[in-house]
C-alpha cells in the first residue's frame, strides 16, 4: 500500500472510531442513574433518614425522557430532598423544572444555586472543559429566570440556603444547614454563613454548588458533619472505569463524585473534618449533551447513625 493510501485508511479509520465514540458519548447522556449511598452521621439510636440529592439538570423543555425519570424519582418517598443548582438551562424551563419535580416538592427541601440558573448556556468547545481554568466567565448572555425559579421553590416550602443558615425538622431530628451562593461565580459569601455549626442539632450539612476547596475547608473546620455539592458533572467525559481528567474547579479528579472525606486523608471521628458527597448530576450543557464513562445521576442518601465513640 502507498503511503497515501495508508494515510486515507488511517484517517477513515479514525473518522469512523470517533463518530462511533460520539454516539455512545451521546447515548450515555441519557442513561439516568440513581446511586445511592449510606452516610453515617446521626447519633446513635437514631431512626435513618434518606435524602434525594439532585443537582445540574440543565433542563430545557424538550428534554422529556429526563422529566419523565426525574418525575420518577418521587415513587423513593425520600424524607428530605437537597438541589445543589444549575436546575435551568433555558429561559422557559422554570415550570418544567417544577413539574418533573412535582410531589418532590411537597417533601421538606433546600437548595442553592448555580452559575447556569443564573445565565444563558452558549456553544462552546467541549475540549476546553479539559484545559486548566483561565478564570473566565460566561455573565454576558441573557440572566435566566431564577428568581422565578427560587419563588417556586420556596413557595412549595423549600428554604433557600443562598448565602444563608437555617434548620429544618425531619421526623423528630433537627437538621441545621448553611449554604452559600454559587463559588464557581465567587458569588459565595463565606463570612455570612461561618462559624460553629448549631451543637443543639441532631446533624449539621453544608450545600454549595461548585466543591471549591476554600468553602469545603470552612465548612469541615466549623463541624458541618456532612456537605453536599454538584457542578463538576463527574469530570463528564471520563477515561474507562469514571476516571475523572478535571471538575472545573480546584477540587482533585479523584473526588470528582461519589462519597468521600474531606479533607481527603481525614478519617470519621477526626476533629475538623467532613463527609463529603459531589454528585455528577443530570444534565450537560444542552449544545453539547455527551458523557462519556460518566453517566447522569442523581443520589438517594441514607442517613444513619454514626459509630458509638469509645
Amino acid at each position: 500500500m502507498s503511503p497515501t493510501g495508508f494515510l486515507l485508511r488511517s484517517a477513515a479509520t479514525g473518522a469512523v472510531a470517533g463518530a462511533a465514540l460520539t454516539a455512545y458519548a451521546a447515548a450515555e447522556a441519557r442513561r439516568y442513574t440513581l446511586r445511592r449511598f449510606d452516610v453515617p452521621v446521626l447519633p446513635p439510636g437514631a431512626r435513618p433518614v434518606t435524602v434525594l440529592h439532585v443537582s445540574d439538570l440543565h433542563m430545557t423543555p424538550g428534554q422529556h425522557r429526563k422529566q419523565e425519570w426525574l418525575r420518577g424519582l418521587a415513587a423513593l418517598r425520600p424524607d428530605l430532598v437537597i438541589d445543589t443548582g444549575d436546575n435551568l438551562s433555558h429561559r422557559d424551563a422554570v415550570p418544567v423544572v417544577c413539574d418533573a419535580l412535582g410531589p418532590l416538592l411537597d417533601v421538606p427541601g433546600v437548595f442553592v444555586h448555580g452559575s447556569n440558573d443564573y445565565f444563558e448556556p452558549t456553544v462552546r468547545n467541549p475540549l476546553r472543559y479539559l484545559l486548566p481554568d483561565d478564570g473566565k466567565r460566561h455573565t454576558a448572555t441573557p440572566q435566566l429566570p431564577w428568581r422565578e425559579l427560587s419563588r417556586r421553590f420556596t413557595t412549595a416550602g423549600w428554604r433557600d440556603l443562598t448565602n444563608r443558615r437555617d434548620t429544618v425538622t425531619v421526623g423528630d431530628l433537627t437538621i441545621a444547614f448553611a449554604g452559600v451562593d454559587d463559588p464557581h461565580l465567587s458569588y459565595d459569601r463565606l463570612a455570612a454563613v461561618a462559624g460553629p455549626a448549631d451543637p443543639t442539632a441532631d446533624v449539621r450539612l453544608g450545600v454549595t454548588h461548585a466543591p471549591y476547596l476554600r468553602v469545603l475547608d470552612q465548612y469541615a473546620a466549623d463541624g458541618y458533619d456532612a456537605i453536599v455539592a454538584g457542578h463538576t458533572h463527574g469530570g463528564q467525559v471520563c477515561l474507562p472505569g469514571g476516571r475523572a481528567l478535571t471538575t472545573n474547579c480546584d477540587l482533585e479528579p479523584a473526588r470528582a463524585r461519589g462519597l468521600h472525606r474531606h479533607p481527603a486523608t481525614s478519617a470519621p471521628g477526626d476533629p475538623g473534618s467532613a463527609w463529603l458527597h459531589v454528585s455528577a448530576g443530570l444534565g450537560t450543557n444542552p449544545y453539547v449533551r455527551l458523557r462519556l464513562a460518566c453517566r447522569p445521576e442523581a443520589t438517594l442518601m441514607t442517613l444513619v447513625p454514626r459509630a458509638p465513640r469509645r
